[in-house]
C-alpha cells in the first residue's frame, strides 16, 4: 500500500518518454484500431508532473512546449488528458476530483513518444499517492486504457512487449542505462495520417522468445526489425528521413528509428559521453531540431 502522505503534501512523478525499440503492424479491428507487435522502453527525458490538495480541481502547463497546450480558460483545457485521468480517477475513489495540479512539458507534442498518455499516466501515479490508492488495481488500469492505448503501458514502465492495441504487456529484456539522443525536427505529425498513409498489408509479429545472451545480442535482434510506420511518416514528414539519416552517421550509434508514428526519432548509443557529444553536435548544427540526451530506464 502506498505510504499515507500528510494533507497538502505535493507529490511529484516523472512522465518518460516512451520509445518504440520496433514496431510490427501485424492486424486491424473492426472497429478500425490497429493492432501492434512492439517492443517499448522509456527514456529518462520526461515532462513532470506535481500535484496537492486543493478546494478545487485545477491544471496550470509551464515549461518550454506549454505553449504547445491549449492554456486554462481555452475551450480545448478542460479536455486535456491529464484533467480527464484526474476526473477519472476520482470517480473510481468515490471522492470530489479535487487537487492542484501542474504538468511541466519538456517534451515536445504530437510527437510519437506518448507524452500526453506520459503525463496522464503520471497523473494516475501522483494522485494515487496523493489519495492514497494502489496504482496497480486493476481498476486504476482499466481506467488507463479508457483514456487512450498508450496510457496503460506508460502507467507500468519498464521495457516491455506490448500487443493488442498496445494494452497487453509482458516483461521484455531490458536495456537500462542505454545511452539515447531524442530528436525531433519540429514538424508535428498526426498519427491518424500516418495510419492512412501507410501502404496495404500487415507484418508478422516481431517480439523474440528468451533473453538474449547479451545487449550486443539483444541490439542484433532489435535491428533485425523495425518500425512499420517510419515509411508513411517519411513521405508525409521528409524531415524524419533527414533525422534518422543524420543520426546513423553519428559516431557511437548502435540503433536509430523512429518511434511511434513520429514525428520523433531516437539514436542508441555505446556511451554516455557519445549521447552527449551527438546531442550538442545536434543542437549546433540544427537550431530548430530539439534534440535531447540521457538514458533508458
Amino acid at each position: 500500500m502506498p505510504t499515507p502522505r500528510p494533507a497538502g503534501d505535493a507529490v511529484t512523478e516523472d512522465a518518460p518518454a516512451k520509445l518504440n525499440l520496433f514496431l510490427h503492424i501485424v492486424g486491424r479491428r473492426d472497429d478500425g484500431y490497429h493492432l501492434l507487435d512492439t517492443m517499448i522502453a522509456f527514456a529518462s527525458v520526461a515532462d513532470r508532473v506535481e500535484v496537492a490538495a486543493d478546494d478545487r480541481l485545477s491544471l496550470t502547463i509551464d515549461g518550454p512546449f506549454a505553449d504547445a497546450l491549449p492554456a486554462p480558460g481555452a475551450p480545448a483545457h478542460a479536455d486535456n488528458l491529464v484533467l480527464r485521468a484526474a476526473r477519472g480517477l476520482a470517480d473510481l475513489a468515490g471522492r470530489p476530483a479535487v487537487a492542484r495540479i501542474r504538468l511541466t512539458k519538456r517534451l515536445p507534442v504530437a510527437a510519437g513518444i506518448g507524452g500526453g498518455s506520459a503525463d496522464a499516466a503520471a497523473t494516475l501515479r501522483a494522485l494515487s499517492r496523493l489519495w492514497h490508492l494502489d496504482p496497480n488495481a486493476p481498476r486504476i488500469r482499466a481506467l488507463a486504457l479508457q483514456l487512450g492505448a498508450d496510457v496503460p503501458m506508460c502507467l507500468v514502465g519498464g521495457t516491455s512487449f506490448a500487443g493488442g492495441i498496445g494494452e497487453h504487456l509482458v516483461p521484455a529484456p531490458p536495456l537500462t542505462g542505454t545511452a539515447v539522443a531524442l530528436v525531433n525536427p519540429g514538424v508535428p505529425l498526426s498519427t491518424p495520417d500516418v495510419f492512412r498513409a501507410r501502404r496495404p498489408g500487415y507484418a508478422e509479429p516481431g517480439r523474440f522468445d528468451g533473453r538474449p545472451a547479451d545487449r550486443a545480442v539483444l541490439l542484433r535482434c532489435l535491428r533485425e526489425r523495425r518500425n512499420d510506420l517510419t515509411e508513411p511518416a517519411t513521405r508525409l514528414c521528409p524531415e524524419v528521413g533527414a533525422v534518422l539519416q543524420r543520426l546513423e552517421s553519428l559516431e557511437g550509434c548502435t540503433l536509430a528509428r523512429m518511434s511511434g508514428s513520429g514525428a520523433t526519432c531516437f539514436a542508441l548509443f555505446e556511451s554516455q559521453e557519445q549521447a552527449d557529444a551527438a546531442a550538442r553536435t545536434l543542437a549546433t548544427e540544427r537550431p530548430g531540431w530539439w534534440v535531447a540526451a540521457g538514458s533508458l530506464l
